[in-house]
């Protein structure tokens, strides 16, 4: 059984020969050791034996954007003036929206040594910036579907593994615009601005969700955004009005196009799980153990294993952090209770990844060691 067969056979719920075992972000196809760009952490020699690795030896994912230029669209780009300027090695963007008499202003950085953005102010700080903002023209009409990356993508990893549509949910979008405190704070306390909000971004996504599962049936889709709804940020009932309404109806269409949607939700899913699956989902990522979530693998394997395909439940800070005799025992356990009774499938998968500029070798190890566990399965 190729890799691909392995993940297409898993998503349908079909026998296989061993588990997946997927390094998520890491699949030796989007890293590139040999890019001088300042910014690029995957530059850096200690990361390519596990980018070898995870191209020669995992069930590689390859996420991809298809309804925008970016995975995560831009819900201001359409009409923000953005300056950019390096201030002692890091990168900064300003970014300003014109409002009428208002004006709306954002700032991100990015470290030379960390692969993330951190957003320093948010563009929304207010009740008053959110009327501001609703009342501008909505991004995403002028875009068309593009898949020529995506189709890229699949002829090059050919049998290796599978392409996977990267998509947010409209509460993503949403959050996104404040920070933290704030964007809890109105969606509690001004539900029905926020529908609003979420309604402008809805209609952008579900048209685009439309078009790309025509252009691309029977592929798999994640939908990342759920978790801004998880306890303790909201309660359930919010989770239930803020995704569920929204989500189901972009799976709903992933589905008539033959196509697996997967959820991505970090945190506490205890209490949302039942509206996940009554969603349709098809599966599930990452089921992180307590105390970054609240619920163990086993859990949900019984629970909601005939229904869902479970990918997980490895904390990207055990690899790192514990000695590989220690690490082998969470490895051990993750394969045995997200395989034990019957159910849809399961996926070895960490959380996520490391995102500093130098890979440890407890790390590299500690991968190592998933790969030479899953290939012990039969």
């Amino acid at each position: 059984m190729n890799r691909r067969e392995r993940l297409l056979y898993t998503l349908r719920g079909q026998k296989v020969d061993r588990p997946a075992v997927c390094f998520y972000e890491i699949n030796g196809y989007d890293e590139n050791p040999d890019d001088k760009n300042p910014f690029n952490i995957f530059s850096h020699p200690s990361w390519l034996p596990l980018i070898e690795l995870a191209r020669e030896k995992t069930d590689r994912i390859i996420m991809r954007g298809v309804a925008f230029k970016e995975i995560a669209p831009d819900p201001i780009g359409h009409i923000a003036v953005d300056e950019t300027t390096i201030r002692n090695g890091s990168r900064y963007i300003k970014r300003t929206v014109k409002a009428g008499n208002h004006q709306l202003t954002m700032e991100t950085r990015q470290d030379p040594d960390i692969n993330t953005i951190w957003t320093i102010k948010p563009l929304l700080k207010n009740v008053n910036d959110l009327d501001i903002f609703l009342d501008l023209p909505v991004f995403g009409a002028g875009e068309t579907v593009d898949a020529t990356a995506f189709l890229k993508a699949e002829s090059d990893i050919g049998e290796t593994g599978l392409v996977m549509i990267d998509t947010p949910d409209p509460l993503c979008l949403a959050a996104l615009l404040f920070d933290m405190s704030n964007y809890t704070m109105i969606a509690l306390t001004e539900q029905e601005r926020f529908h609003r909000l979420l309604d402008r971004f809805s209609e952008v996504l579900i048209t685009k969700t439309r078009e790309v599962a025509k252009l691309l049936p029977g592929r798999l889709w994640r939908i990342y955004g759920p978790e801004f709804a998880s306890p303790p940020y909201l309660p359930p009932l919010l989770f239930h009005e803020y995704v569920y309404r929204y989500v189901k109806p972009m799976i709903d269409i992933i589905h008539q196009s033959g196509g697996f949607a997967r959820i991505h939700c970090h945190g506490n899913i205890r209490d949302i799980l039942d509206d996940i699956v009554d969603m349709g989902a098809d599966a599930i990522d990452p089921i992180e153990p307590p105390p970054q979530g609240d619920v163990e693998l086993k859990f949900v394997r019984e629970k909601y294993g005939d229904k869902l395909v479970l990918f997980g439940n490895l904390e990207c800070a055990d690899i790192e952090n514990l000695p590989t005799n220690e690490f082998r025992k969470k490895i051990v356990r993750a394969v045995n209770e997200g395989t034990e009774n019957s159910g849809r499938g399961f996926v070895l998968m960490p959380s996520a990844s490391p995102y500093g500029r130098v890979l440890s070798n407890q790390a590299l190890e500690n991968y190592q060691e998933m790969v030479r566990i899953i290939e012990s399965v039969i």
